[in-house]
């Protein structure tokens, strides 16, 4: 048995290309006995029932691609929604890929922005050969026929379209076909179009990997390094043995890890409770938060690199020095965890060619390669069966198919020929890393003559893409700064002088990811609460002055500026009901543009969240209501974090387990919502995580204006919030 296991390796393995098909699994990851099917390109088929069939190339985990995307093929079809099926694609990088990654994979609130007009064209072209067909059986001329809920008509000749798939079918469509006119559309747009994911979930019928199970299979849980990069010297499995359904342990071939087997999930948690390990932490991180704290804070006294192009930090840093009044603030960000509900899991079970991996799968495109050369085997031997996931925030998208490849091996080590599922607990989770990292800004703005004269802004943190196989997305090539690190600030679209933004990679052994919003968790809020504190010291109002550096008339300007108004608008702004207060901010994300203003109490010195009001300019809103739902998830998703959660270290071990520690907003702490959204012809872009970076700014400047109280260190409880 060989099992490839280095870095270096991995990480060439996951930048591979690959091809595998699946066909004819349901969104629900059941396969039927299904009637015969017309596929008529890769994202359209019909059955002769008539239903359509979209297979979906993202995958769904909560935000609503399985309803987007066949919204789009509905709507340039004239499809009847009803009969219209969602079916995730099978990994195949060439036809599924992300056009913005070159790979396939959901992620960066890209799923709607890159397949608008992918998915509308395929449909339209499945348009053009069905009316052809009908056409030809009827002897018609083509521009007699129209269709309407998925049935073609003629004069007084009607047929569904299963009648004229297989016919449609043989022919061949035009290479450009016509799409429809936002005039025309009947479904885009559509408010309160039933999702295609909603009932399997509220009738318990969607699949998700947890509820994957396959014949002879066993589980399998791992006890890792309570430190990050400590490895194991030996380890002591007696105390096990007495367990009923204990099967077995063995030591990862990295050193990272002790695969544990049972019967069941209990039999092996069990069991990995009675197992002592010995480790070597002589290379681990063995700094707690205090350290690794003070150490990010050090970093901002010498940037290494220069986020702005073209930015003098010699010159910036001597117009601050020159200004009439220094604007000074230095912010703390924890490491976060992503928290999903569902924790990693997956099933690799064994086929006649090779094997087959059962996932809610983020990123097919670099998993397939990359486990195809841990497993040494070729990648045509690796089926990936996506089914739905409870939630990932970013989780399941790392560079090197963490998870899957601990499964990969678990399954290698008890000989291939036993189908294993990898499960991680909660407590697994919450420890296992990661995260999003730990972040220091300090910010220095010169004001002179009522303007801001110059903005000196520095930022430390480990970067989540240098040095991974997806290095390229992030950071042009000769460059060394991570673009997800300085998001958010090196591009802002405020009217701002002599901008420099330093910028510093921490090093921690801690392993760090991107988290739903990525640079903009940390950078929004640093941006937006600098803001209000300028226009305090210039005596402006919080709205008036952001829209004043959002003048200059660009696009980007334009819509920011469009948002705010509206938020503003909607919120009252400047009158908020008695005893209440407002903070507002505004920011752009994967393109969308969000404002939202947080409304405020306090009572005996606890703060209560009363409202939120939100401003969304996404172009064109395929699905409002998808829209409204990812804007509040995302809402209640951030103040989560910033109220309260962190992840924290003591000698290099995590603090927190699980959700009593690391505690999600609970329902009644949620505030009313109110979603706003622009009407725009614009393309559409993301709607998943442009709603988390404002509400975290939007509520510490709510706290101020309502206690005198800067939040500069967060969770806002460690800068002495407490809340209702």
């Amino acid at each position: 048995m060989s099992i490839q296991t280095s870095r270096r390796t991995l990480l060439k393995g996951a930048a591979a290309s690959s091809i595998a098909l699946v066909i004819g699994m349901r969104a629900n990851g059941t396969f039927a006995a299904a009637p015969t099917v017309a596929h008529l390109n890769p994202f359209v088929s019909i059955s002769d029932d008539g239903v359509v069939h979209v297979i979906i190339k993202h995958f769904e985990m909560g935000q609503g691609t399985t309803t987007g995307l066949a919204t789009l093929v509905a709507e340039e079809l004239d499809a009847d929604w009803n009969r219209v099926a969602v079916h995730f694609a099978p990994a195949d990088k060439e036809k599924y890929k992300n056009l913005f990654f070159g790979a396939q994979g959901t992620g960066g609130s890209t799923a709607m922005a890159n397949s608008y007009m992918q998915y509308r064209q395929a449909a339209a072209a499945a348009r053009a050969v069905l009316v052809q067909a009908a056409a030809e059986m009827w002897n018609v001329p083509a521009s007699q026929i129209t269709i309407s809920g998925s049935v073609l008509k003629a004069g007084d000749k009607r047929a569904d379209f299963g009648e004229a798939a297989v016919k449609a079918s043989g022919l061949t469509a035009p290479e450009n076909p016509v799409i429809k006119d936002p005039s025309e559309f009947r479904l885009i747009g559509l408010d309160r179009l039933p999702r295609k994911d909603s009932h399997l979930k509220t009738t318990g019928l969607a699949t998700f990997a947890m509820d994957v199970k396959v014949p002879g299979m066993v589980y399998a849980v791992l006890i890792r390094s309570p430190r990050f990069g400590g490895k194991l010297v030996s380890f002591d499995a007696s105390g096990a043995e007495s367990i009923p359904g204990f099967v077995g342990a063995k030591a990862l071939p990295t050193g990272a890890a002790i695969a544990v087997y049972g019967k069941n999930t209990w039999a092996a948690i069990q069991a990995r409770d009675a197992i002592t390990a010995d480790w070597d932490f002589s290379a681990a991180e063995n700094r707690s938060t205090d350290e690794l704290t003070a150490y990010h804070h050090s970093l901002l006294d010498t940037p290494q690199f220069e986020a702005v192009e073209g930015a003098d930090r010699s010159a910036t840093e001597a117009a601050v020095a020159a200004a009439d009044q220094v604007i000074e603030t230095e912010l703390t960000f924890p490491f976060l965890a992503h928290a999903p509900m569902e924790p990693l899991n997956c099933v690799i079970e064994p086929t006649e060619t090779g094997i087959r991996v059962h996932d809610g799968c983020q990123f097919p495109g670099a998993v397939k390669p990359t486990l195809a050369h841990v497993l040494e085997m070729d990648p045509e031997q690796i089926e990936i069966r996506t089914v739905y996931a409870g939630g990932s925030f970013g989780r399941r998208a790392t560079t090197n198919a963490d998870y899957q490849v601990e499964a990969a091996m678990a399954f290698a080590m008890l000989g291939r020929k036993t189908p294993v599922k990898l499960v991680w607990t909660r407590e697994d989770d919450i420890k296992g890393g990661y995260y999003r990292p730990m972040f220091a800004h300090r910010v220095r703005v010169g004001l002179k003559g009522g303007k801001i004269s110059a903005w000196d802004h520095r930022v430390a943190g480990k970067p989540i893409i240098k040095g991974t196989p997806f290095e390229s997305l992030a950071m042009p090539p000769g460059s060394q700064v991570d673009a997800t690190s300085v998001e958010g600030v090196n591009d802002s679209h405020y009217a701002i002088p002599a901008m420099s933004v330093g910028l510093s990679d921490a090093e921690t052994q801690v392993p760090v990811l991107w988290w739903r919003s990525v640079g903009h968790t940390h950078t929004a809020f640093a941006m937006e609460t600098t803001i209000d504190q300028v226009a305090e010291a210039l005596g402006k109002d919080p709205v008036a002055y952001r829209l004043e550096l959002l003048s200059d008339g660009g696009k980007d300007q334009e819509r920011l500026a469009g948002v705010l108004k509206l938020a503003a608008e909607k919120a009252g702004w400047g009158n908020p009901s008695p005893g209440r207060h407002q903070g507002i901010a505004v920011h752009k994300s994967f393109n969308t543009y969000v404002a939202e203003v947080v409304e405020v109490s306090v009572n005996e010195g606890a703060v209560k969240i009363e409202k939120v009001v939100c401003a969304v300019d996404c172009g064109t809103a395929v699905n409002p209501d998808v829209i409204r739902a990812q804007m509040e998830g995302g809402i209640g998703y951030g103040l989560g974090h910033v109220i309260r959660n962190r992840i924290t270290l003591t000698e290099g071990e995590v603090d927190q387990f699980n959700f009593p520690d690391y505690e999600p907003l609970r329902i009644n702490e949620m505030p009313v919502v109110e979603v706003h959204i622009v009407a725009s012809a614009e393309a559409p872009t993301g709607v998943g995580e442009p709603g988390v970076p404002p509400v975290g700014p939007a509520l510490a400047n709510a706290i101020y204006a309502a206690t005198g109280t800067r939040v500069s260190r967060l969770p806002m409880t460690e800068s002495g919030v407490s809340f209702a």
